[in-house]
């Protein structure tokens, strides 16, 4: 079946991956109804920032993924779900774990129950990098141990299950695309990357931070998109978790520097205590094995290794330097 005759819901598509995702759903082809959290001032989130052209080819519709009738309705009509709907933010995550439950692992289930129950041919389920915790091996392959080392992260885990679940009870078509550390435009300032660029963009040189040692494989937005449309697209990914990842290592404290060279910027690093994580919470170091992409679903990173880093950053210091951009975020507050 052609893309032009498959309409795709994205939930979670207000959020920073899914806006992006949609935005290239609706250039392949792809009709797209967009699952978004309702708000009572009708914002559509990160989507409100794609083009006119895109926007007025998305469906919208707004809800609640924690609410099964609501996820089912969505999905009516549709041949596959994309489901990247979640609760991120790793340090709210020790503030408010039964939300995370609640959104990460029964939004799951709502959605997993009504792709069953509707027949759709496909669903992707978003999983994360985060549930390996800190590496006992690198390269990571989809086999290393599966560790909870934050509310967060065991709830994934919980979700990722349930997936794989559905796939060996029932034979739901389900395929689990689990992202490294993903960055680049409209990210959210919780995460390092940004959090970085829009303190040296707001003109600060003394740049507050958490622990400078962890590695992380960074992997550019288009790239995780790409990940996931391949994997929509695969008969062969059912079943299957597959690691998105450039299969490059870097420490944060490499990746701060890079990210002022890039900016042309001389700073300071401050240590803030409200940005460390618990040291047994804290994941020491992600590298991807991204060898089962490559074979399942043809994937490779456009934006890898360092100099593929390089150009990512220097796309996403572009967009957050825009003042229409900037001043949506702020500068001097932690992002929880």
């Amino acid at each position: 079946m052609k893309a032009s005759s498959q309409k795709m819901l994205i939930t979670g598509s207000d959020g920073f991956i899914g806006s992006h995702l949609a935005e290239q759903a609706v250039r392949n082809g792809y009709q797209v109804r967009a699952f978004a959290c309702y708000n009572s001032w009708n914002s559509w989130g990160n989507l409100d920032q794609c083009s006119v052209e895109i926007k007025q080819e998305i469906e919208m519709v707004s809800g609640d993924i924690r609410d099964p009738y609501g996820v089912k309705n969505a999905m009516r009509g549709c041949d596959m779900v994309l489901h990247l709907a979640a609760l991120v933010a790793i340090p709210f995550s020790y503030v408010s774990p039964g939300s995370f439950v609640d959104t990460n692992i029964k939004g799951t289930l709502n959605v997993l129950e009504a792709a069953r129950d509707l027949g759709l041919e496909k669903v992707v389920h978003t999983s994360t990098s985060e549930v390996y915790g800190s590496a006992k091996f690198v390269p990571i392959t989809e086999e290393h141990p599966l560790q909870g080392q934050s509310p967060y992260a065991a709830t994934k885990i919980g979700a990722d299950q349930l997936a794989l679940s559905f796939y060996n009870s029932f034979g739901t078509p389900v395929s689990i695309v689990r992202p490294f550390n993903t960055y680049g435009p409209r990210q959210s300032a919780r995460a390092i990357i940004p959090a970085t660029i829009i303190q040296i963009a707001s003109g600060l040189r003394k740049i507050k931070l958490g622990a400078l040692h962890p590695t992380r494989d960074f992997n550019f937005v288009l790239d995780t998109v790409r990940g996931f449309i391949a994997a929509a697209e695969s008969d062969s990914s059912n079943g299957e978790v597959i690691n998105i990842g450039s299969g490059f290592e870097i420490s944060i404290g490499d990746t701060v520097k890079l990210i002022a060279e890039v900016m042309d910027a001389k700073i300071e690093i401050e240590t803030d205590k409200a940005r460390i994580r618990p040291d047994k919470s804290e994941v020491s170091r992600l590298l991807a094995d991204n060898t089962k992409a490559k074979n399942l679903l043809g994937w490779a990173p456009v934006y890898g290794g360092k100099d593929g880093l390089i150009r990512g950053l220097a796309e996403t210091v572009e967009w957050f330097r825009k003042s229409e951009n900037l001043r949506g975020y702020k500068a001097h507050v932690y992002n929880v």
